[in-house]
């Protein structure tokens, strides 16, 4: 019996149903890691956030809208932050104050809104596809 004919259908079948990967995915992503908070001297919260660029552009633009949740789970406030720029294949530190709201009344940071997300270069695009958000602090940070 030929087996030859069923596989190389089958092969076509799976390969028109795949979708492909975009290129953000094969390169990479945009990792933004809310890596630690601690006290401010002004009795804030400073945060610090690890941008981890795995794509193929640096960007020239990226700013992010914040929600801000105490321990009740309600939006305390917003908080845009501009982490610009951001080299291609490169992690940078970012530190950024979360004014009159101690680090243990922060319940989560929401990614509101991606304000800008600018490649060098070229147009503002949705950061949100390549994007993966994490924490290491006792805060969790969310989409």
């Amino acid at each position: 019996m030929n087996f030859r004919k069923p596989i190389a259908t089958l092969a076509l079948i799976i390969c028109a149903i795949t979708p492909i990967a975009t290129t953000a995915q094969t390169t990479g992503g945009l990792t933004v890691e809310l890596n630690k908070v601690e006290p401010s001297d002004n009795g804030g919260c400073s945060a610090f956030f690890l941008f981890r660029n795995g794509t193929k552009n640096s960007f020239d633009g990226f700013e992010m809208s914040l929600a801000i949740l105490d321990t009740n789970g309600v939006i305390d406030r917003l908080l845009s932050i501009d982490a610009a720029p951001l080299p291609v294949s490169r992690t940078t530190l970012k530190l950024f104050e979360v004014p009159e709201i101690a680090c243990a009344d922060i319940s989560e940071i929401l990614l509101h809104d991606l304000t800008s997300c600018k490649p060098q270069n070229a147009q503002e695009m949705d950061c949100f596809p390549i994007l993966t958000l994490q924490s290491r602090a006792p805060v969790a940070l969310v989409k």
